[in-house]
């Protein structure tokens, strides 16, 4: 059985700015101890969440290892350094497993895209050249490319490639992933409110946009459901339901960053081109706040 990186939720944590745009350190530390502190299982660091596409190069590697050096161990910290060119998306992941990244998130090529043919080289040329465990990071309604499952089957033989975190949104597909790949490739849910139906069909958890604000309950859920305990995993799910679809009524992280300012986090406003959601979403997030007992 290949290296399994965690077991539960992680978070895909979002990447503190401050209002002339440049990062909060201080504020990114800060919410490292917080997951930590509030049980989370694993820290994704510049995926999507973490505004990855607006960080420069220094920015990149600087954030992952704050965070790095932050957690001091005791969860596995995941850098996120997926691109649409090969080489420097090797350069990127060689520069954070020096920095001492447990594992890499990659996400597929975007927007020059690529056959399945394309991908199965694209990956194996990287995790041949890298010795950190990678996470396939599938989230075709952002890069226009989704990996299918015969392509899965392809990939899990290699390995340094354990993981997926699927966001295709077709439970359909998940399901076939698992059967193609069994224990060959863990599947983590890439969308909040599809966790524990992923969980059903086998996967081991999440990476997760919600658990920046809930990460203690994000966490039980998973754990819940893998002790055997799926009624209270179910209930958890039914609960957060109404605020997880809150923070997709605008592009992510912008509706997240807009709550946690307003639970007092302090995170600042996304870089464009992403830009601060309106009034209308503003008050939905406050009332799914206020629903789910967090204000």
């Amino acid at each position: 059985m290949k290296q399994r990186i965690f077991t539960g939720c992680a978070t895909a944590l979002v990447t503190p700015m401050f209002k002339d745009g440049s990062v909060n350190y201080t504020c990114l530390e800060t919410l490292v101890e917080t997951q930590i502190q509030n049980g989370i299982d694993a820290l994704v660091i510049c995926g999507t969440t973490g505004e990855k596409s607006t960080l420069r190069y220094d920015e990149h590697l600087k954030v992952i290892e704050v965070a790095i050096k932050k957690a001091k161990n005791r969860v596995p910290v995941i850098a996120g350094t997926g691109s649409n060119d090969t080489v420097y998306s090797v350069e990127l992941c060689k520069d954070a497993e020096d920095l001492g990244a447990d594992a890499l998130l990659m996400v597929t090529p975007y927007y020059n895209k690529t056959s399945q043919t394309g991908l199965v080289k694209h990956y194996e040329y990287i995790a041949d050249r890298v010795n950190k465990p990678i996470i396939l990071y599938n989230v075709p309604s952002r890069t226009g490319v989704n990996i299918k499952p015969k392509t899965y089957k392809e990939l899990s033989v290699h390995p340094n490639i354990v993981a997926t975190k699927e966001a295709s949104g077709d439970i359909s597909q998940i399901a076939e992933i698992k059967y193609l790949c069994g224990d060959d490739l863990d599947i983590y849910s890439g969308n909040d409110d599809q966790t524990l139906p992923i969980l059903s069909l086998g996967g081991i958890g999440v990476i997760s946009v919600v658990s920046n604000i809930i990460p203690k309950a994000f966490s039980r859920l998973c754990h819940e459901f893998l002790n055997g305990e799926w009624q209270t995993a179910r209930t958890i799910q039914n609960h957060y339901l109404g605020l997880i679809k809150a923070l997709f009524y605008d592009v992510n992280p912008v509706p997240l960053k807009a709550a946690m300012n307003i639970l007092g986090y302090g995170v600042g406003e996304c870089r464009l081109p992403l830009y601060t959601t309106d009034e209308t979403n503003i008050k939905i997030l406050k009332q799914k706040l206020l629903e789910c007992n967090l204000i």
